[in-house]
């Protein structure tokens, strides 16, 4: 399974080579001053809000920081775009949990950001919990009527899809209000997952250990990216065919889905601002994984995910002073069958449910 999403990784351009963990680049490019386009000597800006890849660079001191997440700007007339540019565009989504941008298109997030943390998570020893948190039992999916309506996820369309509504922002990642927990309901904050082997467990088990890696650094970033990865046919070409939901058809169903993470926390006790830094990405085709499948299999370059979603989700300062995740940390997921807790009253207290 790693070999085949290796070989379409390497299809959709990215170049995967020296091992799974291994950098693929020997170049990095530069950052490049954005241009704005003009039209005659006209300068040319989107008709419509576009959104910036949610690119994470080191702060002047050190820390790993979340670029803007959107970058608006205002049209000035021209002959080409007189009535207005038509996209493509993303919607920028700004919640309590997490940002993302959502992809019309597809009708599913093209990415989410969070950024999690003992505190975030209501396990900080040196921070008050809040006096009440999220309970998912009083949740409900929503459609998310800040999307245009021909663009929308529809309640309908995953009804007898054969798929789950997929968080891509665990609603466990958001136990620190209800409103917050509220907000990763929202069909802009899903994607048709496979249900039995996938979502409710080797996915869930991913999640756990996103939200675990708080216990040993202080702060962690996790991207979610759905992909759309090609595979080779019988007749040697390669090709990307994916499902599409709803009636009519609506919704796309990724072929694999990416986490992608930063850690970091103080080099040493002597130095708190100095910071170490790790980082990792694993690539999960959206089809039942086997419990026993080790997590390492999944591992994937960062500029293997960045170049098939079209993403730049790190500076080049902050891939070259990182550790790869799993040499700072066990990548070892826990095998907790969280669906099984939910039906069974007697093992809830004792194994709470993930997204």
């Amino acid at each position: 399974m790693s070999a085949l999403v290796q070989a379409a990784l390497f299809a959709a351009g990215a170049v995967v080579g020296g091992g799974v963990t291994a950098a693929v680049f020997t170049k990095r490019q530069t950052q490049r001053p954005v241009i704005a386009p003009t039209v005659d000597g006209t300068i040319v800006s989107p008709a419509v809000a576009t959104v910036s890849p949610p690119v994470i660079g080191l702060g002047a001191n050190g820390n790993a920081q979340i670029s803007s997440l959107a970058s608006a700007t205002s049209l000035s007339s021209s002959a080409v775009l007189k009535y207005g540019n038509p996209g493509p565009i993303a919607d920028p989504i700004v919640r309590q949990a997490y940002v993302a941008a959502y992809d019309r298109r597809l009708r599913h997030p093209a990415w989410t950001a969070e950024h999690l943390t003992l505190a975030s998570l209501g396990k900080s020893p040196l921070v008050a919990p809040p006096d009440a948190t999220g309970d998912r039992s009083k949740s409900t999916f929503m459609e998310d009527d800040t999307i245009p309506v021909p663009f929308r996820a529809r309640l309908t369309d995953y009804l007898r899809s054969g798929y789950d509504r997929g968080h891509m922002v665990p609603a466990a990642d958001a136990k620190f209000s209800q409103e917050a927990m509220n907000e990763t309901f929202y069909l802009s904050n899903m994607a048709p997952q496979v249900g039995e082997g996938f979502n409710r467990h080797y996915w869930a088990y991913l999640e756990d250990w996103c939200r675990r890696l708080t216990g040993s650094f202080s702060d962690v970033y996790v991207f979610t990216v759905p992909l759309y990865l090609p595979r080779r046919d019988s007749d040697g070409k390669w090709r990307i065919t994916h499902e599409v939901i709803g009636s009519p058809p609506n919704v796309s169903v990724p072929t694999h889905f990416a986490k992608v993470v930063l850690t970091s926390k103080p080099a040493s006790p002597s130095t708190p601002n100095i910071l170490e830094l790790a980082m990792g990405a694993f690539v999960l085709p959206n089809a039942p994984i086997p419990d026993d499948t080790p997590l390492e299999k999944f591992v994937m370059p960062v500029e293997a995910v960045e170049r098939a979603a079209g993403l730049a989700l790190f500076s080049d300062a902050v891939k070259s002073t990182s550790k790869h995740i799993c040499q700072s940390t066990k990548c070892e997921v826990i095998v907790r069958r969280f669906d099984d807790a939910r039906k069974r009253p007697d093992m809830r207290r004792t194994i709470s449910a993930p997204n």
